[in-house]
């Protein structure tokens, strides 16, 4: 990916080096929760069809589903990031993220409420809880913060066996994703309505949730590569990490075995359809897939 010399975002909190907390018992909530009790999943199909058929016509999604930005609390005052090689990649990314974002909201006639990418070593406390750098990157719809111990990097090549910097990218770009998600409406109906599932629907639709999230992060890849950034093998790169992180390909390295019914982001092949499909269409139109087989 060519993404030396090019703009860095702003919106980057470095809490590195403020020291490790030790997480209580129990807690987290670093992840879309998956308990509830039974109940139907009409609305959130309904919700998604109104976001792309609403994006199709140029309607403001956004403004149609939640009246405007999700709102949230002041965050703290944020601090400079580091200037490593690592920082200004990830700070690169975050930006051409925003580009292509802002693009996508203002031609629906509305406004893209940038994120932040908080960077942390070890563990962070986030308006969803305390979290782990074991748990890998996550997206706190409470606060609209990225968060990320770059130490994933490493990780992500050495155990997972997807290296390369757009594969990196493409694990920005799928927390942007669940940004995009929020500020639609879609995380938000999904977890009010997930108090009314079971755990194993709530595991189904997750999966549809995380699917589309690799769906956008296709597309942001689609705009990216428009613009003349990606070199030979990126897309091969991001497909890989896709594969190497399915719930299928995880548990069979970690346990030797698949349950499918505890998948809750989705297997190999499910992820690198997804994001295959929004990298060549570059629309999210083509990234309903609460109404299409996964």
């Amino acid at each position: 990916m060519r993404w030396r010399g090019r703009r860095q975002s702003s919106n980057i909190d470095d809490r590195r080096g403020r020291g490790r907390r030790r997480s209580p018992a129990g807690g987290g909530g670093i992840r879309i929760p998956v308990s509830g009790r039974r109940g139907g999943l009409g609305g959130l199909v309904l919700i998604v069809v109104i976001v792309v058929v609403a994006g199709a016509l140029g309607i403001d999604p956004v403004r149609l589903l939640s009246g405007g930005p999700a709102t949230v609390s002041a965050p703290p005052a944020q601090s400079p990031a580091r200037d490593d090689a690592t920082t200004q990649f990830v700070a690169t990314v975050l930006a051409e993220t925003e580009d292509v974002w802002n693009a996508i909201f203002a031609e629906a006639g509305g406004d893209y409420p940038e994120p932040t990418l908080v960077l942390f070593e070890g563990q962070v406390r986030s308006a969803c809880g305390f979290a782990g750098a074991a748990s890998g990157p996550f997206y706190c719809p409470a606060d609209s913060r990225l968060y990320i111990d770059l130490q994933f990097f490493d990780e992500l090549a050495r155990r997972f066996n997807a290296s390369g910097d757009f594969a990196q990218a493409y694990v920005i770009a799928h927390e942007v994703g669940h940004h995009v998600q929020n500020v639609i409406g879609v995380l938000p109906e999904f977890n009010r309505m997930r108090r009314q599932m079971s755990r194993t629907e709530a595991n189904a639709m997750s999966v549809r949730v995380e699917l589309q999230a690799d769906c956008f992060a296709g597309v942001w890849g689609y705009h990216t590569a428009q613009r003349g950034l990606l070199e030979r093998g990126d897309l091969r790169e991001a497909l890989n990490a896709a594969t190497q992180i399915g719930d299928d390909t995880i548990q069979r390295r970690t346990q030797g075995f698949i349950v499918p019914e505890s998948f809750s982001h989705g297997t190999a092949e499910q992820r690198r359809t997804w994001f295959a499909r929004g990298f060549e269409t570059g629309r999210l139109d083509a990234c309903d897939t609460f109404n299409a087989r996964v």
